[in-house]
Order: C-alpha cells, then structure tokens, then sequence
C-alpha cells in the first residue's frame, strides 16, 4: 500500500521539543520532496517546510524559523521535523505530503502532491 504516516505527535510544555516522523510505505522517499503543514483550529491550513529531492529546505512559515528544521533518513525512508522551543500557537494537526517534483507548493491541497498523510497533533500548553 502506498502511504506516507505521520507520528510524533503529543502534548508538549511551552519550550519543549518534539520530533515528527513522516514515513513513507510502498515507495521510494528518495525521489520526493517532501513537505510539512499544519493547521490550527480555526484556522487555515499552511505551510511550513519542505525538503526538496535535492536535499535543499524551504521555510514557508517565518514563526517557525530558527526553531524549526526537517531532515530525511533515506535508509529509514522517513522524513523528520523536529521541533524546539515549542509554543502554544504551534498547537495544531502537523501533516506531511510527497511531491515527485524538486519542489513542494506552500499549499497542500495542490495537485502537485502525490501522497499526503494523515495527520499527527501536536499539543503545546502548560
């Protein structure tokens, strides 16, 4: 079965870290970019990161800036975002979507996005 699967998620005190995975099953994550999302209640759904094929990273949200970084274990065929220095606003569900282009659109509705997951929350409150 095709599918990328997120885990990682939790409740996490203001300042805490957390690292998201985004796994990939039935294909190859080598040949993908692969971004993040997430999405507040209430709010709309944006971008954050994304890791090109070429291994090259673009930030599509400024918050997360500094605190935020995404890396990819092409043995374990998984994609990571690791997160630090957690804030309350970065309370929201965290998905990850494949591109088979050297680029991720900062939307995860475009068509450009061949696998998407599920989702995984993440929780930040004292």
């Amino acid at each position: 079965q095709l599918q990328l699967v997120e885990s990682g998620g939790g409740l996490v005190q203001p300042g805490g870290s957390l690292r998201l995975s985004c796994a990939a099953s039935g294909f190859t994550l080598d040949y993908y970019s692969i971004g993040w999302f997430r999405q507040a209640p209430g709010k709309e759904r944006e971008g954050v990161l994304c890791i090109r094929r070429d291994g090259t990273t673009t930030y599509y949200a400024d918050s997360v800036k500094g605190r935020f970084t995404i890396s990819r274990d092409n043995v374990k065929n998984t994609v990571y975002l690791q997160m630090n220095s957690l804030k309350p606003d970065d309370t929201a569900g965290y998905s990850c979507a494949a591109s088979p282009a050297n680029y991720c659109s900062a939307y995860a509705s475009s068509a450009m996005f061949k696998y998407r997951g599920q989702g995984t929350q993440v929780t930040v409150s004292s």
